[in-house]
C-alpha cells in the first residue's frame, strides 16, 4: 500500500466517524420528548453490543457445551449482581469445568 493511499484510507475513515457524531447533533436540535425514541435511542449501544458478542460465546471454547455453560453462569451472577471480575472468572471455571468433562467423555 503506497503511502497516498494510506493517508486517504484514514482521512476516509476520519470523517465517517466525525460525521457519525456529528449527524445526531445537527439532526436533533430540540430535546426528543417521544418515550418511544427515548427508550429507542437507550437501548441501542446494548443491543449493538449484545449483537456483537452473543455469537463471539457460542464459539469461544472448544464445545459448544462449554460455551452455553460459561454463558449460563454469567447470565446468573450478572442477574445477581455480581462484579465484572466474579462473572469473568466464574464463567472461565465453568467452561474449564465443562471442557474437561467433556475430554473424559
Amino acid at each position: 500500500m503506497t503511502s497516498g493511499r494510506l493517508i486517504s484510507c484514514i482521512l476516509v475513515m476520519a470523517g465517517v466517524t466525525y460525521l457519525i457524531r456529528v449527524l445526531p447533533l445537527v439532526l436533533f436540535r430540540r430535546e426528543i420528548k417521544s418515550p418511544y425514541m427515548k427508550s429507542f435511542l437507550y437501548y441501542i449501544p446494548f443491543a449493538c453490543l449484545a449483537s456483537m458478542t452473543f455469537p463471539e460465546i457460542l464459539w469461544s471454547a472448544d464445545t459448544t457445551a462449554g460455551s452455553v455453560a460459561g454463558f449460563i453462569v454469567a447470565v446468573i451472577l450478572a442477574l445477581r449482581k455480581k462484579s465484572l471480575i466474579t462473572v469473568a472468572l466464574a464463567a472461565c471455571v465453568a467452561v474449564f469445568v465443562v471442557e474437561r468433562i467433556a475430554a473424559f467423555l
